[in-house]
């Protein structure tokens, strides 16, 4: 039985606190981390998965932009970046190339686009206020998830504005969410060690609760499986569980696998499928406030993302299309992905496809056939595999 193997495991006393709807604390959580029985604990975080979304799991049609990887910051894990505008493979797109992107795609039933950038230390700010409101006239209905929390407040100290500032005007041109990356490792040894020239853990967490304020709704990463320890992701997860308790506008947690290739820190190895599902599931049952947990199926591979679903994760992210942070630093998964190919992914792994929008409002139920959102010309022609 269940309970002899959670008995066994060593952490009986922790589904019980999970069954009394108990907050798991600090001491907990790297218990779950440091337990022998990977499977008891993802049957743990699986009961509340299943408990919040039955067999439900999410995916949008999103598109993923990133206008220019020129970037002053020297994060050590990053394969992306280049110090400067002369940098062998650095770029930077006009607002046409970037608008372009979007008008390339006037056949696909896009719900969202997502924006991130290197910190460009040359380029006036109207740069980002156009590049929204060029998006939103090429597509009026489209929601903009834009910027990273690590972004904003390098705009805020580069253009001379507060993070408040920077955000009212980002709104007012048509920003509708921040995504939720730069958020690395809260724990300051970790951070000065791998990304000490960028916005440290209380600013992101700042102009997180700002963007909440404002009434707009994000989503918090972590980045796992490098130099930091099991508490120090623990310690993450209990900041963002804080400020969800304070202001609710967190949407995802969202946790991304360390990948090492063409980077400062190649010679680490990348984490492993077992650290993978452990780090969701963990995640799952430490985030009692969180409604989702996304397995980002371009970090995790696509056949962990699926083992996801059953180890506390309940949303795929989506199609993606152009992402280049991942695949530069050895992603082999694809680059994109059809919504056919998605429903078809998650029903392999015995769950129920739902698409969303990025406030996660259904747009295609599971009752649906998975071709009711393909069109002529979408990528139906990606495999899954």
């Amino acid at each position: 039985m269940i309970e002899r193997r959670i008995a066994a495991a060593g952490i009986a006393d922790i589904a019980a606190k999970i069954d009394a709807r108990e907050r798991l604390t600090l001491e907990d959580g790297v218990r779950l981390f440091e337990c022998p029985d990977l499977l008891a604990v993802g049957h743990l975080a699986n009961r509340e998965r299943e408990r919040r979304h039955g067999k439900l799991t999410y995916y949008n049609f999103n598109i993923r932009l990133e206008a220019t990887n020129v970037c002053v910051a020297s994060c050590l894990f990053c394969s992306f970046a280049r110090l400067t505008p002369d940098s062998p493979a650095a770029y930077t797109l006009s607002i046409e190339q970037v608008l372009d992107k979007l008008r390339q795609r006037a056949h696909q039933p896009l719900t969202e686009v997502h924006v991130v950038n290197g910190l460009h230390p040359d380029l006036p700010f109207e740069y980002y206020t156009d590049m929204l409101r060029g998006l939103k006239q090429v597509r009026p209905g489209i929601h903009l998830k834009c910027f990273t929390a690590v972004e904003i407040a390098f705009f805020a100290d580069l253009y001379k504005m507060t993070d408040r500032e920077v955000l009212e005007k980002l709104i007012e041109a048509g920003l509708d969410s921040l995504p939720g990356g730069g958020a690395e490792i809260f724990a300051p040894r970790v951070r000065k060690k791998i990304s000490h020239d960028k916005a440290d853990a209380d600013r992101y967490l700042s102009v997180h609760r700002i963007a909440h304020e404002l009434g707009m709704r994000t989503n918090v990463t972590m980045l796992y499986g490098h130099i930091e320890t099991y508490e120090e992701r623990v310690d993450h997860m209990i900041r963002a569980r804080e400020l969800q308790d304070e202001t609710g506008g967190f949407q995802a947690f969202i946790p991304l696998a360390f990948h090492p290739d063409n980077n400062q820190m190649r010679k680490l190895p990348a984490p492993t499928a077992t650290d993978t599902l452990r780090t969701h599931a963990v995640a799952r049952l430490m985030l009692d406030n969180i409604a989702h947990v996304k397995a980002f199926w371009i970090a995790t591979g696509l056949e962990v993302a699926q083992q996801a679903l059953w180890f506390g994760a309940d949303d795929l992210d989506g199609t993606v299309q152009e992402e280049k942070i991942y695949h530069m630093a050895g992603a082999r998964t694809p680059e994109i992905m059809s919504t056919k190919s998605i429903r078809r992914l998650i029903r392999q792994a015995g769950r129920e496809p739902v698409e969303r929008d990025t406030l996660y409002n259904v747009v295609t139920g599971p009752d649906e056939p998975d071709e009711v959102r393909v069109r002529v010309g979408t990528l139906d022609a990606v495999s899954a595999s």
